[in-house]
């Protein structure tokens, strides 16, 4: 068997001449849909010797066709594969006279052609060089109206000639040349017609007759899954009965006929790449060589020995040609579908048909490492545009009903649910649920739509569908803090601090029901579960969740504490004397830590005093100090020696005095005030408790 091999792949016609090939069609046998937006086609066909198989793809999938096409042919091998271009028609027009839009009138097409020799045949016969094709309007007689024609002037040997090209019987093209130009241009229009549409041609050599297999994957549509779970209306506990449906669209652009569906859930990685457009490297543009002028290349250095080794023995793989450089085809598995995907595990068991109901032929189930994968039981038939819904889950799987409390979705009541397990053999991709409820008469009843998220094999999960207003429920939050530990260190205060938050829930059962209430409580980055014990909880992606039973006509409390440690560090020389007092007396702080608190809040009180102190009295010297240049403005306004400047003279004395008194005091505070600051600073930096 050989792969699909492109070596240099060439998309216009192959200069070296070929065998001949046989002919043989291709037929849709396999299409693989994926989740992850991809679908794999594979076809067949059989040949016999060299053949030729035309497979035909809509130009918006030639990229994916490129990037993944392989042929698998166990007693031959691939030649090549050649497409048209991927503007065909303008590759064909660039080395013709004309372009496309010469043809799409006859005066159109002469007046491109001007200069050529033409003979039009008629009642006379006239040949001649094309010098112009001109419109000419006409009068109808008895006021019929207008007409057009087209009036020809050709150069002739004996002069210009003109004829009516719509009175004309023939009109040819003396140069055989531009005749079997014009007919290249009208066949490669016909050939591609389709604008959208591109045939690649797969050139295939063998001696054999044989079975040749084609797959490619491109785009497709998500297939879609939905469930259906029919339950009892009573009992905690049971088994339910479930459906899985796929929906799948085919919009490939071709019928599927009796062919081999598989469908893949996963999210595989996958992407695009535009490999049938053509790509230009630029080149710099040297000066045209004159009188000699030479230019010699850059150097780029000396090769080693070890390097030019690897580079000797890259040369000869090369002059062996791709085959030296190409690793050695694997053996091909049995079924492209499975062979693209690894092996499988074994089959699922066969679905249970579900009681009082029609029997579903499901989807074969079958998991593989990174998806889950559903054959269909029988080849299935869809005509292109149409949508499939197709079983591919029938089984009994065990249910819990519980009443799940979300205070973000509903803060009184919580949600009804059921608790699935999956024990159908394989995952189960995502999709919509419809819940029916199954009454003591056998009917069944709608109940509500849940979302079912990716179920692995084995794994649960809780399916909320409606919500329980029988069950009642108030939720009060609480918080505190507490200082576990403190301590005094170069003059920094360490708390080590508890915060605790406390969240009860008050829960009313319904008046004649059980019921397992499961509450899931936020998780919160840093803060840890304290009650009810860790091990008595499950863990969800961002919630705990907790389990309680609610006794009939009950009243349930459930509390939920949590704490969180954390650290508040304090420069104590920043404090003030309230602060450190506020620290002090925290309820919680250790005896040591609070009475060095106090000494150091008693001591930063005897700084403020003192700074007090000072403040004042330079505030009251300056107070005096503006009072007396008032009195020296009222001295220099009265007459000397009057008794009004004698009592002006006597106050100011006396505000000498004291203005003395108060820099005295002013001083002598000052100087405590540097030694209380001095041993406040020593006091602080020396405490260690």
């Amino acid at each position: 068997m050989k792969l699909l091999r492109l070596p240099a792949l060439s998309l216009a016609a192959s200069l070296v001449a070929l065998p001949a090939f046989a002919q043989a069609s291709l037929e849709l046998k396999r299409v693989l849909l994926s989740t992850g937006g991809v679908g794999y086609f594979e076809l067949e066909a059989t040949v016999e010797g060299d053949a030729e198989l035309a497979l035909a793809v809509r130009l918006d999938q030639v990229d994916d066709v490129l990037k993944s096409i392989v042929v698998y042919d166990d007693k031959g091998g691939v030649g090549s594969i050649q497409l048209p271009g991927r503007e065909p028609l303008s590759e064909v027009f660039r080395d013709l006279p004309f372009d496309q839009d010469a043809l799409g009138s006859a005066e159109a097409l002469l007046n491109a052609l001007r200069g050529a020799e033409l003979t039009v045949g008629g009642p006379r016969q006239v040949s001649g060089r094309i010098l112009k094709v001109e419109p000419e309007t006409i009068k109808l007689p008895n006021d019929g109206g207008t007409i057009t024609k087209h009036r020809i002037t050709l150069m002739a040997a004996d002069g210009m000639r003109q004829v009516v090209l719509e009175d004309a019987e023939s009109v040819k093209f003396a140069d055989p040349k531009i005749q079997q130009q014009v007919d290249t241009a009208l066949a490669a229009i016909a050939r591609h017609r389709v604008q959208d549409q591109r045939t690649l041609t797969i050139m295939t050599r063998g001696k054999d007759k044989r079975t040749l297999r084609v797959g490619y994957v491109v785009a497709a549509p998500l297939w879609k899954s939905s469930y259906r779970l029919r339950v009892p209306d009573s009992g905690a506990e049971g088994k339910g009965l479930l459906q899985g449906w796929a929906v799948v669209e085919n919009l490939s652009g071709r019928d599927w006929s009796k062919v081999e569906l598989t469908l893949v859930s996963g999210n595989p990685v996958t992407f695009r790449q535009q490999l049938y457009n053509a790509y230009y490297v630029h080149r710099p543009e040297v000066p045209v060589e004159v009188l000699g002028r030479v230019l010699p290349p850059p150097d780029q250095g000396t090769i080693g020995t070890a390097e030019a080794k690897v580079e000797d023995r890259g040369r000869a793989m090369l002059e062996r040609g791709p085959a030296a450089l190409a690793a050695p085809p694997s053996p091909p598995p049995a079924s492209m579908p499975r062979a693209a995907l690894g092996g499988y595990a074994a089959p699922a068991p066969a679905p249970v048909p579900l009681p009082g109901q029609a029997e579903l032929f499901a989807a074969e189930a079958q998991e593989a490492t990174t998806q889950v994968l559903f054959t269909a039981p029988a080849p299935i038939s869809v005509k292109a545009g149409e949508t499939l819904a197709l079983p591919i889950v029938a089984k009994e799987v065990p249910i819990k009903r519980v009443a799940l409390y979300q205070p973000q979705v509903n803060a009184a009541n919580p949600l009804a649910a059921v608790r699935v397990t999956n024990e159908t053999g394989s995952g189960l991709p995502p999709g919509v649920l419809t819940l029916y409820e199954r009454g003591k008469s056998g009917a069944a009843s709608y109940v509500g739509d849940a979302r079912l998220a990716p179920l692995p094999a084995g794994e649960d999960r809780l399916l909320s569908f409606a919500v329980d207003q029988k069950v009642q429920v108030e939720r009060e939050v609480k918080s505190r803090e507490s200082i576990a530990q403190a301590k005094i260190a170069r003059g920094v205060l360490t708390l080590s601090i508890t915060d605790e938050q406390t969240t009860l829930y008050r829960v009313k059962a319904p008046a004649n029901e059980d019921r397992m209430l499961l509450i899931e409580q936020p998780r919160v980055g840093g803060w840890e579960l304290v009650s009810p014990k860790p091990g008595e909880v499950e863990l969800t992606r961002g919630h705990y969740r907790i389990a309680r039973p609610l006794a009939k006509a009950g009243t349930t409390t459930v509390e939920v504490v949590t704490q969180r440690p954390r650290q508040n560090v304090v420069q104590i020389a920043g404090l003030n004397h309230q602060a450190l007092l506020g620290y002090a007396r925290q309820g919680s702080i250790p005896g040591p830590v609070r009475q060095a608190l106090e000494r150091i809040a008693g001591m930063q009180a005897e700084v403020d005093r003192l700074d007090r102190q000072v403040k004042e009295a330079a505030s009251q010297r300056e107070t005096i100090a503006k009072d007396q240049e008032r009195l020296r403005q009222n001295l220099a306004s009265v007459p000397a020696g009057s008794d009004l400047a004698k009592r002006y003279l006597a106050t100011m004395k006396t505000q000498e005095d004291r203005i003395d008194l108060l820099r005295r005091t002013e001083d002598d505070t000052r100087h405590k005030l540097l030694q209380a600051r001095e041993a406040l600073a020593d006091a602080i930096a020396k405490l260690e408790v």
